[in-house]
């Protein structure tokens, strides 16, 4: 008899902005079909299309940009999620600005999400080359600009208005990929959830049983960390939308603070 999946996040908007195809799969494919199961709604918003993901000189970037679209799709399928847009900005050369933040206010605008999942902005230890690539950088940066305060506030990019598209806050965000994770989600259930997706970027995954063991090794090792056999970390960020609610989670932390009073101190001339 098959377990039937919990309805904890039923309703629930997830929208996961990321950098390239595959990068959603890897950074937090688990979680979002756990919650996809549980009844969450999930939208994907990825920037570029992938379209320099090759070593061949004899495919060129537009010809390889509607490949990894598809696959793309493919694995969001397999993800559960509803929905995937791309902005389709230069793949390698994204770069801040006010328009590219402008687009991702609207995307946020329009799938109203509580849960934002992206790239974490603040892990700058450049110890592994795929995680620090200069657009999740960018994208993660952008993304969380694009939640606070833009995306709330009418009087950014109020031309939205008049798309019928109204001020909207997210409640929280995910920071995948984080040197610095305080939150671990159990992904066990959907593990071979999460393979399958990855799978799906076939142009990008020349060797899928290498690309699984060590995706179990990793993700493992993570899992291990917190009592799961398999488990996907991040930073949580809460939005408070109001003062109250800012000061009870002020009262939380200071609450657990340890006591510094007779902390020693550690000072050098």
């Amino acid at each position: 008899m098959k377990k039937q999946p919990t309805k904890k996040k039923k309703g629930q908007r997830v929208l996961v902005i990321s950098a390239h195809p595959d990068d959603t799969e890897f950074g937090c494919g688990g979680t979002l079909a756990r919650w996809a199961q549980e009844g969450a709604e999930v939208f994907y918003c990825i920037c570029t299309s992938g379209e320099k993901g090759t070593d061949d000189p004899h495919i060129p970037c537009h010809a390889l940009a509607p490949i990894r679209e598809k696959e793309q799709r493919a694995a969001a399928r397999m993800i559960g999620a509803r929905e995937v847009v791309f902005l389709r900005k230069p793949d390698g050369d994204l770069a801040y600005s006010l328009d590219f933040r402008g687009d991702l206010v609207r995307v946020i605008r329009q799938f109203r999400p509580h849960t934002l999942f992206t790239h974490d902005p603040a892990n700058r230890s450049f110890d592994v080359q795929y995680i620090f690539h200069s657009d999740h950088r960018v994208v993660g940066e952008l993304a969380f600009d694009a939640v606070y305060p833009s995306a709330l506030n009418h009087n950014f990019y109020p031309a939205h208005l008049a798309e019928g598209l109204s001020p909207h806050a997210v409640s929280e965000i995910y920071f995948f990929a984080s040197a610095e994770p305080d939150t671990w989600i159990d992904i066990e259930p959907t593990l071979h959830l999460k393979l399958r997706a990855l799978r799906c970027h076939a142009s990008q995954i020349k060797e899928p049983k290498m690309m699984e063991e060590m995706v179990r090794t990793w993700f493992g090792v993570w899992g291990r960390e917190k009592g799961f056999a398999y488990a996907e970390r991040f930073r949580r960020l809460q939005i408070f939308q109001n003062p109250g609610e800012r000061m009870k989670k002020l009262r939380e932390i200071l609450k657990h603070a340890p006591d510094t009073k007779e902390a020693p101190r550690n000072t050098q001339k």
